[in-house]
């Protein structure tokens, strides 16, 4: 009879995967620091753990678009408006300082800003955010001064935010914690993570899907309640979590989830909505007034064809499109010959969201870097889709640069500008394609290739199906359609029939 130890060593985990082993980008992108990782450190032998590898290096990049602001920080944001479009380091945070009233001591919500913006135009926790920082900004020397500890301010706290980030990447996957690394190495999300709030509401979003990952369905409601009031994108994961345990059966974890949703929301909303409805009504009415912005097709196609969208036009032609690939999305869950993994519905739900909206904002590749790591952790077009985003955030500050020079046009002109949005869009719609790719040919996503189910999945990681639509649904099949082991490792089960947990 095997002793206990020989039972605890038969259903030991295997060891993390290995990007430098198994993606040939990351293996060649290793020599530059010395080759592929050995196996100390794989075992964690030493202080430097894959976790702790990646958030140190997701710090040093957040370091890094920190001195690429520094020409702004310098003076382009207060004496020149071209200069801080040349050098590519605009942030929002110093001039809305200002601008909404922090510099004056005016309550966010509560208190009328002067001129025609009336209220502050952000959900309730991103408001919170920025007043907590207004709190710790000095306000003595000049407003110039002021704006630039403003920025500061904010810079350290959306890096601890950053490191949340990376963290909850590197554990949301448990067997894959150095795909944080493409997190942390993202070029688009250092240039861009200054610009505006928007990390806060992703680091809440991350640390959501982690804890569903862990089975935590009422934690992972709270959590994204939470991010759902400091932007509004968040709410579209309930989409997925719905449908994949829909086809699963298990409508107590949905139940759950959506109960602390709706109260981490209300719970953060109803007291300011109760007191001051028309600042915290401002955030809605702004973004269903606002028209056709940057970075959008619709921006195209208003620009080239001139066509007579008024708002009103575009937001309905916007929302029937995004119910449409809504739609989509869900035949796509419902019916695929292997239910697919939840990051990879989050991916798609939340890019469909961004393509059809009628702005798209350079901050907003933040919303996605995570969710694409989880969904294709796979360097090669990790890094095909962040050339391209990295072309819009140059583009996008060039064409601001051409409209803001006078007679000189320095910059980027408008049917450059076009260029890069397009560039922008093939280069989401590019991932979303593989993605969809790998739900429909299970045997091609390399999470799945490398013995998982569905790692952040949770209660949904390994389980039966139990509603499946179309070809799928014939003859009835369990979730894993596969030949091999039932129960495979890093999924739940697995994981509790050897008595551990994450």
């Amino acid at each position: 009879m095997p002793s206990a130890e020989t039972t605890q060593a038969s259903v030991r985990e295997p060891d993390p995967v290995r990007p430098t082993r198994d993606d040939e980008v990351a293996a060649a992108g290793s020599e530059l620091i010395g080759g592929p990782i050995g196996r100390r450190a794989l075992l964690g032998a030493s202080w430097w753990t894959p976790v702790r590898v990646v958030a140190l290096v997701a710090i040093g990049m957040f370091a890094l678009g920190l001195v690429q602001k520094a020409p702004c920080y310098n003076g382009g944001w207060f004496f020149g408006a071209s200069t801080q479009y040349t050098h590519a380091c605009y942030s929002d945070i110093p001039h809305l300082y200002q601008g909404r009233g922090f510099a004056d001591g005016l309550v966010p919500y509560f208190d009328k800003l002067p001129g025609d913006m009336e209220y502050l135009e952000y959900p309730v926790l991103t408001g919170v955010f920025m007043e907590v920082a207004a709190w710790l900004t000095p306000g003595s020397g000049t407003i110039q001064h002021q704006e630039q500890w403003y920025w500061f301010v904010n810079a350290g706290m959306l890096m601890v935010c950053a490191a949340i980030i990376v963290v909850c990447v590197s554990r949301t996957h448990a067997r894959r914690p150095w795909d944080g690394l493409l997190v942390a190495l993202a070029p688009a999300f250092a240039l861009t993570a200054t610009i505006n709030w928007d990390l806060l509401a992703v680091a809440l979003t991350a640390a959501a899907m982690l804890m569903w990952s862990r089975g935590r369905s009422l934690a992972f409601g709270v959590l994204l309640g939470l991010a759902t009031a400091a932007k509004l994108y968040p709410v579209l994961l309930l989409g997925p979590v719905l449908l994949l345990c829909w086809r699963a059966g298990k409508w107590k974890p949905f139940g759950k989830a959506l109960a602390g949703a709706v109260v981490a929301w209300a719970a953060v909303n109803v007291p300011v909505m109760y007191f001051a409805f028309d600042g915290w009504s401002k955030f809605y009415t702004f973004s269903k007034e606002r028209g056709v912005d940057f970075g959008s097709f619709w921006l195209i196609i208003d620009q080239r064809f001139n066509y007579p969208f008024t708002t009103e036009d575009v937001n309905t032609f916007a929302m029937l499109l995004m119910l449409a690939s809504a739609a989509g999305i869900a035949a796509l869950a419902l019916t695929a010959p292997r239910r697919p993994r939840f990051a990879q519905l989050a991916f798609l739900i939340v890019a469909a969201f961004i393509l059809t909206n009628k702005v798209y904002s350079p901050q907003y590749v933040l919303w996605l870097v995570p969710l694409a790591v989880l969904a294709r952790p796979k360097w090669r077009d990790f890094l095909i889709w962040q050339a391209c985003e990295v072309a819009y955030f140059l583009g996008i500050w060039l064409y601001l640069a051409y409209t803001t020079s006078g007679d000189a046009h320095k910059g980027l002109p408008v049917g450059g500008y076009q260029l890069v949005i397009v560039v922008h869009l093939l280069g989401t719609l590019y991932l979303c394609a593989v993605v969809v790719r790998d739900i429909l040919m299970p045997e091609r996503d390399v999470v799945r290739l490398a013995g998982d189910d569905d790692p952040s999945g949770g209660v949904l990681d390994g389980a039966k199906d139990v509603f499946v639509l179309g070809r799928a649904a014939r003859p009835p099949r369990r979730a894993e359609h596969f030949d091999g082991p039932q129960v495979q490792w890093g999924s739940r089960q697995s994981r509790e029939g050897d008595g551990r947990s994450l």
